[in-house]
């Protein structure tokens, strides 16, 4: 039995994807990696038409079982955050649209299922799919081997539901802070008034 699971990397400027084939007993071969390229589309709402118009293009060509998709990563800028769930969002409104299911995987899960490192670099992400599925030329944009990364995550997780437990075990650092009292916090701000 065929399964074929289709990856996004969101973007709405880059968005990647990728495709994975994988034949029942064997190791998955990839069918197909690119982007779509946005940044020449300066209406954003456009740019928003064109990820669900080109999904449901490449759900209805290759007829994907599944969608891998990775989850906005949170950094300082809200706006681009927002962005990218809604590039997240259409992307999987256009695979729900067709009778998909998703899983979204959080980027440090994607990394670490690949690389064994969640702080992984792209180049390194790269690398480790280059040699697991034969991939020979470094794409243009390696938000298309993100992309690829995503589908062959979901593919490890589910074939071994226990290959990313590492990922799931290990706690997230958390910024440790000086712990202040309420009169540290006064001594501070003296112009702070009760």
């Amino acid at each position: 039995m065929e399964k074929i699971i289709l990856g996004v990397d969101p973007g709405t400027l880059i968005m990647g994807y990728g495709l994975i084939r994988i034949e029942e007993g064997c190791q998955p071969e990839m069918m197909l990696m690119d982007v779509l390229y946005m940044k020449r589309i300066a209406d954003y709402n456009l740019r928003i038409r064109h990820i669900y118009d080109s999904m449901i293009r490449l759900i209805d060509t290759y007829h994907p079982d599944h969608l891998a998709i990775e989850a906005p990563f949170f950094g300082k800028n809200v706006q681009s955050m927002l962005k990218l769930g809604r590039a997240q969002g259409v992307a999987i409104a256009a695979a729900m649209s067709r009778d998909m299911s998703f899983t979204e995987y959080e980027p440090a899960t994607i990394k670490q299922t690949i690389t064994g490192n969640g702080n992984a670099t792209k180049e390194q992400v790269h690398k480790m799919l280059q040699a697991q599925l034969g991939i020979e030329l470094q794409p243009k944009y390696l938000d298309a081997t993100d992309a690829l990364a995503a589908a062959y995550t979901c593919w490890r997780i589910t074939s071994n539901p226990y290959a990313d437990i590492r990922a799931q075990l290990k706690p997230a650092k958390r910024k440790t802070s000086k712990k202040t009292t309420w009169a540290d916090f006064l001594a501070q701000n003296p112009d702070r008034k009760l």
